[in-house]
């Protein structure tokens, strides 16, 4: 399965990296592919290098103006033109995605798809990994826009929150009928 992670480039404590870490080599080790913006820094790098060390292909998506960073050596490179058509790039690429901790950019990737899921434009599975609790706040925010109905469909078709890398794992293969 072809996963997009959307995650942070920036260089973390190690209560992110570590359980990243962990999650990479379940990518790996299950013989799935990693589908991500494609830079060898911060977290991202930490990913990337745990999908390649057991095993998985990698396959990067970045944008021009950061095309400076990408990680040299993957099985695939794709350099969009902007952040625009690498969103769109990173969805067509993957079976399913994971949204693991990051900043505004990571925000904005994860309303994108999950905004598009809400209007039918894509039915794959997406998994927030709440990682030391780092998305309780939007999880409750989420539950609050359920309860008041601003979301049409319910929160559980929308998204699934793992707690760990094992559950988000196991979420996405049972979803593509692996497990």
């Amino acid at each position: 399965m072809n996963i997009c992670v959307f995650l942070s480039a920036a260089d973390l404590d190690e209560c992110y990296t570590t359980p990243a870490r962990e999650f990479a080599e379940l990518l790996g080790k299950g013989g799935h592919t990693l589908v991500w913006g494609g830079s060898d820094t911060g977290l991202m790098k930490v990913v990337a290098d745990g999908v390649e060390r057991a095993g998985g292909e990698l396959v990067g998506v970045s944008v021009d103006f950061l095309s400076h960073a990408v990680r040299p050596g993957v099985d695939a490179m794709i350099v969009a033109k902007d952040l625009a058509e690498r969103k769109a790039l990173l969805l067509e690429k993957s079976d399913a995605v994971v949204i693991m901790v990051g900043g505004t950019g990571t925000l904005d990737e994860a309303t994108e798809i999950l905004e598009l899921k809400k209007h039918g434009k894509h039915t794959k599975p997406v998994v927030l990994l709440n990682t030391a609790g780092f998305y309780d706040g939007l999880k409750q925010q989420f539950r609050r826009m359920e309860e008041e109905g601003f979301l049409p469909l319910p929160l559980t078709d929308l998204v699934f929150f793992a707690e760990d890398g094992v559950g988000a794992l196991a979420y996405l293969e049972e979803s593509a009928g692996i497990a």
